[in-house]
């Protein structure tokens, strides 16, 4: 079995990357654990008062984030 050589800076950054990825799915699923639960007879209500929701298209930022130790991450 053929080895592969990657240099340690690399290697930390893609587990890096990788466990940052696993951490937001994983953080989109709590969010939307604890989202509560809307019977089709309480939606229909919400949008009676309400309306029904507009789909508008999402504006997006970059955002830089800093950790805690002053790294800037994206």
């Amino acid at each position: 079995m053929p080895t592969i050589t990657i240099p340690k800076k690399e290697l930390k950054a893609v587990i890096k990357e990788s466990v940052r990825e696993v951490f937001e799915q994983e953080l989109m699923k709590l969010r939307a654990s604890l989202l509560p639960f809307v019977s089709q007879g309480e939606q229909k209500d919400i949008e009676k008062r309400y309306g029904k929701p507009v789909r508008q298209t999402a504006k997006s930022i970059d955002v830089e984030k800093v950790d805690w130790r002053g790294g800037v991450y994206k």
